[in-house]
């Protein structure tokens, strides 16, 4: 029996596997890098050793001392989650090499399953549809660049040697092929230390289902049901379901007899998922399998009442699946929708910030369908170190509708505040009519979403509820310093500024004894507000504005409002109302980080000529690649980053003098 387990990840998976353990009675070690030193898993962990500095590559995917750690902590076993070394078979021996119980598959399965091209080649001869591509050992460019003609555009560029959409390309045309070849090699080379490459031709809006596998040491193979990944961005799941809107009964069976043979090639035990592509004829074709627990398990999970992490344990101890492929019940509808950092209407570039406050949907619970994987907490710093996600939140009904609008209201409670952030994209796309009809593809969002902007918040709400809580908390502002009168509190006038604009708030009569607030506005001054204020907490006002009663989340860190209203988060900057001259910005043609990162490689020198889209710098964060290019021809005039540096968002890069 396992009793006590080191969990090597971090984040919000960490947290899900130490949940299951403390449920089983197991004892839980953490690892952390410096910048998880006060991470929620850590917390929630029974102890926790330190390995590391914070890039992953000299702690979280440190073979050797990650087995360190579990010997110190007197670990029985390790459970690599997802990512990092969860299909890293010299990890898993390592592991029983030291005398711990690896929870997941033989290192074998991992190795014949973790490359696509040797992987294509085992499941095509075992009888096993797959997509017309080149899986060949040749890697040279020419090679590559012949077969692609061949296969015909267009086409996808994928590492063979893992998932995620690290290391994918879709490709339009033979001109992008060289350009897309070298920056998957990178990619795949950065995350799986293998920069091998295979092609396949891209099918038209096709949908991608994948079938949850489970299998024991006494060969026992069964399968769970589907999931619908079809909901992409940069090849990456964003909403997930199940089952399938695209799938009855019939095709369940099918694809699940197929996974499970898929799985019996290799002698598969344990969790694992075969991913599929089905056409709009209802053909399928197999993708790849993932040796291992799956970012969008829970909703499995909702549907079957099985607890994934449970089966994974009992299976690595040598015990028997539970239930039989008979006794598998599926019952109602489960939907997820990860949480990221990063900005959806900025092409989905990563973000970095203090998490100034955290709040799950409160007034919803398990028993509403609601479950919330999260691995943030209030205080968190997000670093440009690891993978942007941040928590799941995950809805289940007794139908799909049921299901969704359960997860949109959820959506709509979640409050995070300090940086951008996706919660605004998913409630939109839980609204598309065509979303909420289940006409799903793999190109859905480029499709629908390509121009989206996030809706506006409340700007007047924000400004007001800014206004009274300084008004009851800080009646002399640091703000107004220079000024002197000996009735302070009669009309104070407080100055914000928002989306470039400069507004005035004066609160032209202060409540008192049961009374109002009055207010105006300098963008409305036709307009009094009548306001008040109810109930004032840590992080929210409730306040009746004109007769309309609304509670308000708000942070204010040093100037800086974040104000939470029901269209939206609205961003404040408090402006003195005698502000110093400031230099003159230099608007000259200067080239700035989009995000923060890490530069990767220089293309250009300081006086070469460059022409209009040509690639000027490469930065990495967040496991993402971006390249730096020219907006117009000019001439490089100054280069401030080199090779290795890490840069902050905005940052200014290049500068470019333009053609005359």
């Amino acid at each position: 029996m396992i009793y006590s387990i080191l969990i090597a990840n971090r984040g919000e998976i960490a947290c899900r596997i130490i949940h299951t353990c403390h449920k089983l009675g197991i004892r839980t070690v953490a690892v952390y890098s410096e910048a998880d030193a006060a991470a929620r898993h850590v917390q929630m962990a029974d102890t926790a050793v330190h390995i590391g500095p914070s890039p992953a590559s000299d702690s979280y995917l440190n073979i050797p001392v990650i087995i360190a750690a579990a010997q110190r902590a007197g670990a029985d076993a390790i459970h690599p989650g997802f990512g990092f070394l969860a299909e890293n078979a010299d990890f898993a021996r390592a592991c029983v090499a030291a005398g711990l119980v690896f929870v997941g598959p033989s290192p074998e399965a991992m190795e014949a399953m973790g490359n696509k091209r040797a992987a294509k080649e085992m499941v095509a001869a075992a009888g096993i549809p797959i997509i017309p591509g080149y899986t060949g050992a040749d890697q040279q460019d020419k090679t590559l660049l012949a077969a692609a003609a061949h296969i015909g555009f267009p086409l996808m560029v994928k590492a063979a040697a893992g998932g995620g959409g690290k290391g994918m390309r879709l490709v339009p045309a033979a001109a992008a092929l060289p350009e897309a070849l070298a920056a998957a090699r990178h990619e795949a080379r950065q995350a799986f230390g293998s920069d091998e490459l295979i092609l396949e031709r891209a099918l038209w809006q096709p949908r991608h289902v994948e079938i949850q596998i489970m299998g024991d040491h006494h060969g026992n193979l069964i399968h769970l049901g589907e999931r619908e990944c079809s909901l992409q961005r940069r090849h990456q799941k964003v909403i997930e379901e199940a089952p399938s809107p695209a799938v009855d009964a019939d095709l369940r069976r099918r694809m699940g007899e197929t996974a499970v043979r898929v799985a019996q090639t290799v002698n598969y035990y344990n969790a694992g998922t075969v991913e599929f592509l089905l056409d709009e004829a209802g053909d399928f074709y197999f993708l790849e399998m993932n040796t291992r627990l799956q970012v969008e398990h829970p909703v499995t999970e909702l549907v079957t009442g099985i607890d994934l992490v449970a089966w994974q344990l009992r299976v690595a101890e040598g015990g028997r699946l539970p239930l039989t492929q008979a006794e598998v019940v599926w019952q109602g509808h489960a939907i997820e929708a990860r949480v990221y950092a990063e900005n959806p209407a900025n092409d989905f570039l990563p973000v970095t910030g203090e998490v100034l406050l955290w709040q799950p949907p409160g007034g919803m619970s398990a028993a509403a369908g609601i479950r919330i994987d999260s691995g943030i907490q209030t205080g968190d710093t997000v670093s440009i170190h690891y993978d942007p996600m941040l928590a799941k939140m995950i809805a289940h009904g007794e139908d799909r509708a049921t299901a969704v609008r359960q997860l949109g209201r959820a959506l709509e409670m979640t409050v995070l505040l300090g940086f951008s952030h996706n919660l605004p994209y998913l409630r939109d796309i839980l609204r598309r009519p065509e979303f909420q009809d289940g006409r799903l593809h793999t190109h859905f969002l480029a499709d629908h979403f390509a121009d989206w902007q996030p809706p506006d918040g409340d700007v007047t709400l924000a400004l007001i509820t800014a206004t009274i809580w300084q008004f009851e908390n800080q009646p002399q502002l640091p703000y107004n310093q220079g000024y002197w009168r000996n009735n302070p509190h009669w009309s104070p006038l407080y100055r914000y500024e928002w989306g470039g604009e400069v507004v005035d708030v004066r609160l032209t009569a202060v409540a008192r004894h049961g009374q109002p607030y009055h207010l105006t506005l300098s963008s409305q001054p036709d307009k009094e507000f009548t306001v008040w204020l109810h109930e004032q907490m840590a992080t929210t006002l409730v306040l009746t504005v004109d007769g309309l009663r609304q509670r308000v989340v708000y942070v204010n860190r040093d100037g800086r409002w974040w104000v939470q209203t029901e269209s939206g988060v609205v961003h404040l900057r408090q402006v003195s109302l005698l502000p110093a001259p400031a230099p003159a910005a230099d608007a000259g043609g200067s080239l700035r980080a989009p995000m923060p990162g890490a530069v990767l490689a220089v293309l250009v020198e300081v006086g070469q000529a460059v022409t209009k889209g040509q690639p000027l710098m490469k930065l990495e964060a967040m496991k993402m690649e971006h390249t730096i290019r020219t907006a117009g021809d000019g001439v490089v005039t100054a280069i401030y980053y080199a090779a290795g540096d890490t840069v902050e968002a905005d940052a200014e890069l290049l500068k470019i003098k333009a053609v005359e």
